[in-house]
């Protein structure tokens, strides 16, 4: 955005913090980390988090990519609580202000769910009146500025556990050694392994590292699919129909290791239910990739997409 839409916001009184500037002299250290974090909240007791920006494409108004296909959840009660704590933690390093001083941001119930997350509360009673009501989650996030890639952990212990099916919806497909061995190993186990990337590559060197990826699946039994419908920017992962996890994070290295960002994980059949039914009516939408299409690439796509998959680590 031009520099004079930011001082009109600031003249209407919101406020602008930068995360990571990219200023001369932090250039060699701090380029390749970006907060890829998308949350809302509203009122404390609203959040959204997902894979929608505010931009011209998410609202389907980008000629290059026409439909943009994403998803995005709505969460109402604790885990808004949860996503609002780190909103405020990224905002406080960024401009050096404590939100947690603002009574207004966080009265007892964020104070209850602070306490939880930090461990100081092993236990939680419901009313009886609203369990049908509740859905259990966690909001995990991961980073640089933490020690484990709490993310990339969270999908290999779901991946692990899989006895039936594991669904995927990303726009970039870049595993680490680890994640990429799970699903080898899920799919040569029996599990049906389905992938869903997009035909459309907004990056191109990262698409082609995608489809070597993908491709070598398909060797283990793994079905994958391409969205041909505009641009697939969904990023999530379905286990069994118990177990899903949407949010901002990639199933990339970038994400696991080098981005800043936020999932939920969601412990609910019903909600997971609803984000396989949307799953499987974007499968008509979608060209299957067959062992034997894939091994009649030609010689150029090849070649672009190894030399691609070399520079994994960085892309």
């Amino acid at each position: 955005m031009p520099k004079k839409r930011w001082d009109q916001m600031r003249r209407a009184g919101i406020k602008v913090g930068v995360f990571f500037p990219p200023f001369l002299g932090w250039l060699n250290l701090r380029v390749n980390y970006r907060n890829h974090r998308k949350i809302v909240v509203v009122d404390g007791t609203t959040g959204f988090v997902g894979g929608f920006n505010i931009g011209r494409e998410y609202i389907l108004r980008d000629p290059k990519f026409g439909y943009w296909r994403d998803t995005h959840l709505e969460i109402k009660g604790e885990a808004a609580i949860s996503l609002q704590i780190r909103f405020a933690l990224d905002w406080n390093y960024v401009t050096g202000e404590n939100l947690f001083k603002e009574i207004r941001y966080f009265g007892e119930e964020a104070e209850y769910a602070r306490r939880r997350l930090s461990g100081q509360i092993h236990a939680v009673w419901p009313d009886p009146e609203h369990v049908s009501e509740m859905v259990c989650m966690q909001i995990i996030t991961s980073g640089p500025d933490t020690r484990e890639p709490h993310i990339r952990n969270n999908y290999l212990e779901l991946f692990h556990k899989a006895k039936h099916h594991i669904y995927i919806q990303t726009p970039y497909f870049i595993p680490d050694d680890a994640i990429f061995s799970s699903l080898k190993i899920a799919a040569l186990s029996g599990v049906d392994v389905r992938l869903m990337i997009p035909c459309k590559p907004d990056h191109p060197f990262v698409y082609w590292a995608t489809c070597s990826y993908a491709g070598e699946l398909l060797d283990y039994g793994a079905r994958v699919y391409v969205y041909e419908n505009g641009f697939l920017h969904s990023k999530g992962i379905m286990v069994d129909g118990r177990v899903s996890c949407y949010g901002t994070a990639n199933m990339d290295i970038r994400s696991f290791e080098l981005n800043f960002e936020v999932n939920a994980t969601i412990y609910d059949e019903e909600v997971t239910g609803q984000l396989e039914d949307a799953f499987m009516n974007d499968l008509p939408h979608c060209r299957e990739i067959t062992r034997e299409e894939y091994g009649a690439r030609n010689m150029w796509m090849r070649i672009k997409e190894q030399s691609s998959r070399l520079l994994s680590p960085l892309l």
